[in-house]
């Protein structure tokens, strides 16, 4: 181990965002936004994008409350719930169509929640048909879907494969049964690997698993068992998380205390023993969290350059127009966001209403957008250029001050105005991202708003 780690992990292990945009949600300035403008940043985008999209759609319903998650759920066993909402989904997507001047190109479907698998086959079958009716689907489309493998049925992924999805991912976070005791999700190996058996006899072409370091009760030991399971099902693609720790957003998390999270150090050892045994079963490292076989078309896009970052990841497509459809998704025009309401009941009843259902959202100005691709160019490439001709002189010098003192620390390396960052870095490109971050250092809030970055 690098003898300078420990302090630098201590140093670095603070609030900053996951950048899967910019600027962040707590920074938006919602008095500046509103639905007539975000129709004219959609259409901006859509007609640059020559009709293509990428659509996410947010199911929201769980059977089980796994204690970890901070994403928007609902609990309940009533499936009563999914027809009601697939109208609203699909209600909310033809104010979408009506309002394209042609038919749109959907290059990508994502399915996320919740828990997807949570509706039937029969009724995700009758989401994604009215989602793609009178739409141009290319061939080379990427329609993915998050599934829980305790509440994944054979005939979902037919019945998904059958509509043209090709990609899965799943959660697994960690076999360990102590660590799933106290995350509320007790999962098998055995039933795990049934699911992606399936996937595969499907006709499911990439499988992703997704896994969690820093969990409570979590061990480095707990972690490399996990690896080691997880290596025999052969996936396509990791996603290797650092926990999110935010329990003033999901109260569920106070389910275990602060005493029972690795600390920095652990979490540390935790990635590198996971890294390690990745690599050499023949899986590389990309961007922040991902790792993938070498035939991977994510390992392929990070290769060429053309690797992209959104709300929804890593991805192989470059598509700046996202779609968000269900309660609390969030769209991307590039010129500007916007975000559903997030209780079930509004968002339904606002769409039935016949209104775009926006609780809030932001118009990127000049500099956001500069800043922007800057970011975008550090998580994905690790390295980009500031130009200083086009941003607040002020900030520029801000930045520059702070990338320096990342310098010293031996995590980037600066070339006039060109910023790359280290191999050492690399764990560390949330605070080096923040340093390009202008609307953070003017509004910098409490620690309360982000997880750590470690």
């Amino acid at each position: 181990m690098d003898e300078q780690l420990p302090g630098l992990l201590n140093k670095y292990d603070v609030p900053i965002p996951r950048y899967t945009s910019y600027p962040t949600v707590p920074y938006w300035e919602f008095e500046h936004f509103n639905t007539d403008v975000w129709k004219e940043a959609l259409l901006d985008t859509y007609k640059n994008e020559k009709g293509e999209i990428c659509i996410y759609i947010h199911l929201p319903f769980c059977e089980n409350l796994c204690t970890f998650c901070a994403c928007t759920k609902r609990i309940t066993v009533n499936h009563n719930v999914e027809t009601p909402y697939i109208e609203s989904v699909l209600k909310e997507w033809n104010l979408y169509k009506n309002l394209f001047p042609n038919k749109p190109i959907i290059r990508e479907i994502h399915l996320g929640g919740g828990t997807p698998t949570f509706f039937s086959p029969e009724h995700l079958v009758e989401l994604i048909n009215g989602i793609v009716k009178d739409c141009t689907i290319p061939d080379d489309h990427e329609f993915s879907v998050e599934v829980h493998p305790n509440f994944t049925k054979k005939e979902h992924l037919v019945a998904l494969a059958s509509v043209g999805f090709n990609r899965i991912s799943m959660g697994v976070q960690d076999f360990d049964p102590v660590v799933q005791y106290v995350i509320n999700r007790n999962q098998t190996f055995e039933k795990t690997k049934e699911v992606a058996d399936w996937a595969r006899a499907a006709g499911f072409e990439s499988i992703n698993i997704d896994l969690v370091y820093g969990l409570p009760k979590q061990t480095v030991a707990s972690v490399e068992n996990t690896i080691k399971l997880i290596n025999e099902l052969k996936p396509d693609r990791i996603a290797f998380y650092s926990y999110a720790h935010v329990p003033w957003k999901s109260k569920v998390q106070r389910r275990y205390t602060d005493d029972d999270l690795p600390k920095a150090s652990q979490k540390w050892d935790m990635y590198h023993k996971g890294r390690e045994l990745l690599t050499a079963n023949g899986f590389e490292a990309i961007g922040m969290d991902h790792f993938a076989l070498p035939d991977d078309k994510l390992l392929k896009a990070a290769a060429a350059g053309k690797m992209h970052r959104n709300f929804m990841g890593y991805t192989t497509t470059q598509n700046k127009l996202i779609i968000g459809l269900g309660a609390s998704s969030i769209s991307d025009a590039w010129g500007a966001f916007a975000q559903n309401e997030k209780e079930i009941e509004a968002y339904q009843e606002r769409v039935n209403k016949g209104e775009f259902p926006l609780v809030n959202g932001h118009k990127l100005n000049e500099e956001d957008l500069i800043l922007r691709k800057n970011i975008l160019e550090l998580m994905c490439t690790g390295t980009t250029r500031l130009d200083e001709n086009k941003l607040d002189k002020d900030f520029v010098e801000m930045a520059f001050n702070k990338l320096k003192l990342l310098e010293a620390d031996g995590l980037v390396k600066i070339a006039r105005d060109r910023i790359s960052v280290t191999d050492k870095g690399s764990i560390f490109i949330r605070n080096i991202s923040a340093a390009l971050d202008a609307r953070m250092a003017l509004q910098h809030m409490g620690k309360n708003v982000f997880s750590k970055a470690i």
